[in-house]
């Protein structure tokens, strides 16, 4: 629904409030302080350290760690909502982030070589991964309630993309994906990168997790994906 209404000045308010609803399922519930389960709740759920850090895993699909996947989402959510979408800082230059999560990567993780997602697997803080990622996703909660009618028509301006490769939020070797949002409205980038990006990986940790469970013996028969 949010995407049939998002371009609609008329349905503004409405389009906001799904937006917050869907975002909040897709980061802990901590976020909202709700009492409702979350697609990250679920992950998280029985997920220890060895599984979460797991390098490679030779998934159908990818061979990167839960590790990775968690930091790129919030990453990616981090540099489109507040560079091309808000035009402000990022949350990860805001509060020393990146000596927090203990890692040297300053971008999305689009063209990382294997040796660089080894180091950020094996040496991330996983405490401060999920705190990061809900500073994101707070901030991303603010500047969207600070949208006006009309704004998610708007394009995402040259000057704004530029930034993500001035602040070595994307790799060079990734300007496909700067391209590909270059040519997205305010609600396009709302209706993919803060959500179903969000959802998309999400759902991919779940069948890590469940592949490297059973691996280990411990695979729960009652949950499928």
């Amino acid at each position: 629904m949010l995407t049939s209404i998002i371009s609609n000045p008329n349905d503004h308010l409405q389009a906001v409030k799904l937006f917050l609803k869907n975002h909040a399922l897709v980061h802990s519930t901590k976020l909202v302080n709700g009492d409702n389960h979350s697609l990250e709740n679920f992950l998280l759920d029985e997920l220890d350290e060895d599984i979460f850090r797991w390098y490679p895993v030779y998934a159908k699909d990818t061979k990167n760690s839960i590790a990775w996947h968690f930091w790129h989402i919030a990453r990616i959510e981090d540099m489109t909502m507040n560079i091309l979408v808000a035009d402000r800082s990022q949350v990860l230059h805001e509060d020393n982030w990146l000596e927090k999560l203990n890692i040297s990567f300053p971008h999305s993780g689009n063209e990382m070589t294997d040796n660089d997602i080894e180091e950020l697997s094996l040496c991330i803080n996983i405490d401060a991964l999920l705190e990061y990622r809900i500073a994101v996703g707070k901030q991303t909660r603010k500047l969207i309630m600070s949208l006006q009618s009309g704004d998610f028509k708007e394009k995402v301006q040259t000057k704004r993309v530029k930034r993500l490769f001035d602040e070595n939020a994307l790799l060079y070797k990734a300007q496909g994906i700067a391209e590909y949002w270059s040519k997205k409205t305010i609600g396009g980038l709302v209706l993919m990168p803060a959500t179903r990006h969000n959802f998309l990986h999400l759902n991919k940790c779940i069948r890590i997790k469940n592949n490297l469970l059973k691996k280990k013996g411990n695979y729960r028969s009652d949950i499928s994906y």
